[in-house]
């Protein structure tokens, strides 16, 4: 019996350690929380207050009124954790869009419902949360803003309320995968197209008027003036979104990969005066890439960040080993380790300044430090040892802070793993090569720069079959052609 017990003992002992550990949100402050707060409040009292307008007022009145009051505050409570639990970074100026696109709503349904169709109220604001924060938040977004309505005498066709939830549900789904603005228009076109002919076989032809309106485009109930108006809302909300990737830092598909082009002047910068840098980016980046994809993270997120991570090195980037033509090292001229150390925290200091002049997004700009960490600059303070220097070991580590993403953790790795994995021999064998990614994870993992990180020892493990598959593609041997005076072989 008690060996059934040890046994069953070590094996919860392996399944817990191979969970995912819990990743904490981000706290907001208490005056954002309150005015969240009054903001869910409000969006309540509108969409409840016309039933106190009831005459003659009952005692089942206002319990009815309390009741409708309280579920909708409950569902914008619900909504709220909703979108921290599929984005435990999100930010207070983010819930604060979802819950603010939330009360325009109720707000427009009692002012304009007999004016405009609900799937011009419903579908736009569903692209801008998909886009930023995710389709499960746009989904359970969707669903509060379908159901209530604030005037109970609003009552809409059943068949059209099902097509506009399925139209939403397919905005929001598709909408959080969309990677381009030119996927983002095609969207735009498709989706009214689709509810025109869902209206037109669902509701009937008779209620299609083209030109006999002088208002068509605002003739409620009207299936072509609903879609019209549909195509036009979608259309200025992609114009807007980039107003609000900026106001409320929104980070959407579309956004990484216009910042993940070569061409732009701080990667362009980086080309040009740190060469060296540049090309150990790119080779992180496709360890990073390849670590990614295996975990299933957000691989648009870790390739732009990747190709920022190191543009602090454009302050000096001669004093790093990657830009140095061999014959002259400054470090050896300043000769002195506490200084090099300052040299080295400075690349990180000067990329952050690098970010906020350049407007990167908080996302992008956190693989920054946390590439690094706290990690400890080795070599100088072993400098510091040879010269029997009395100084704390704190002087010679990052700032940090350590990784506090799967996709800065897996960056800090390929960064660690590139340099040795390319000085490997091309004889090395896939065993050595196991070994000394296993190494250097371990190392990082000993020193606790990946308690925050939220990778499961299972992800880890697949990092390290990635890191190897990379390595094998890039060893690859070259055929020394035989050369003559006039002719060359290729």
């Amino acid at each position: 019996m008690q060996n059934i017990t040890t046994t069953l003992k070590k094996l919860f002992y392996l399944w817990r350690r191979n969970q995912v550990p819990v990743k904490q949100p981000i706290k907001i402050s208490r005056i954002d929380n309150l005015i969240i707060f009054l903001v869910c409040i409000l969006i309540s009292i509108i969409s409840s207050y016309k039933i106190l307008l009831i005459s003659p007022l009952k005692i089942v009145d206002i319990f009815s009124w309390f009741w409708t009051f309280t579920e909708i505050l409950i569902c914008s409570g619900v909504l709220i954790l909703v979108s921290k639990k599929e984005n435990p970074t999100i930010s207070s100026r983010q819930i604060f869009l979802i819950i603010t696109l939330l009360l325009l709503v109720q707000v427009t349904k009692l002012a304009l419902a007999s004016t405009i169709s609900p799937l011009s109220m419903i579908i736009p604001p569903a692209l801008i949360i998909s886009q930023g924060m995710g389709s499960i938040t746009a989904l359970a977004w969707v669903s509060i803003a379908s159901l209530i309505w604030p005037d109970p005498e609003i009552v809409i066709n059943n068949n059209l309320f099902f097509i506009l939830l399925v139209s939403a549900s397919v905005v929001s789904l598709l909408g959080g995968r969309i990677r381009s603005r030119a996927q983002l228009l095609q969207l735009s076109i498709f989706v009214p197209i689709g509810s025109f002919l869902s209206q037109w076989i669902l509701i009937g032809t008779e209620k299609i008027s083209f030109i006999n309106k002088r208002d068509f485009v605002l003739a409620n109930g009207d299936i072509f003036s609903d879609s019209l108006l549909l195509a036009i809302a979608m259309l200025f909300t992609i114009l807007f979104i980039p107003i609000f990737e900026s106001i409320f830092g929104l980070l959407t598909k579309a956004r990484l990969l216009e910042l993940a082009d070569k061409e732009k002047p701080l990667i362009r910068r980086l080309s040009l005066e740190a060469p060296g840098t540049f090309e150990h980016t790119l080779l992180i980046c496709g360890l990073a890439e390849e670590a990614t994809r295996m975990i299933g993270g957000d691989i648009d997120l870790i390739k732009t960040g990747a190709l920022y991570h190191d543009i602090g090195k454009l302050h000096a980037p001669n004093w790093f080993i990657e830009n140095q033509d061999g014959s002259k090292n400054p470090h050896d001229e300043l000769d002195d380790p506490i200084k090099s150390a300052e040299v080295l925290q400075a690349h990180v200091d000067e990329g952050l300044k690098f970010a906020r002049k350049n407007r990167l997004p908080k996302l992008i700009a956190n693989f920054i430090p946390e590439h690094q960490g706290t990690l400890k600059m080795g070599y100088f303070f072993q400098k510091a040892k040879e010269k029997n220097l009395d100084i704390d070991e704190y002087y010679f580590r990052y700032k940090g802070p350590i990784p506090q993403s799967k996709e800065t953790a897996i960056l800090m790795l390929a960064d660690g793993c590139e340099a040795a994995l390319r000085a490997m021999n091309i004889n090395a064998s896939n065993k050595e090569a196991l070994e000394t990614i296993s190494s250097i994870i371990y190392s990082r993992e000993k020193d606790g720069q990946l308690d925050d990180s939220n990778l499961s020892k299972g992800e880890i493990f697949l990092i390290k079959r990635a890191f190897l598959n990379v390595w094998k593609r890039i060893r690859h041997r070259r055929i020394q052609y035989p050369t003559s005076k006039n002719n060359t072989f290729s």
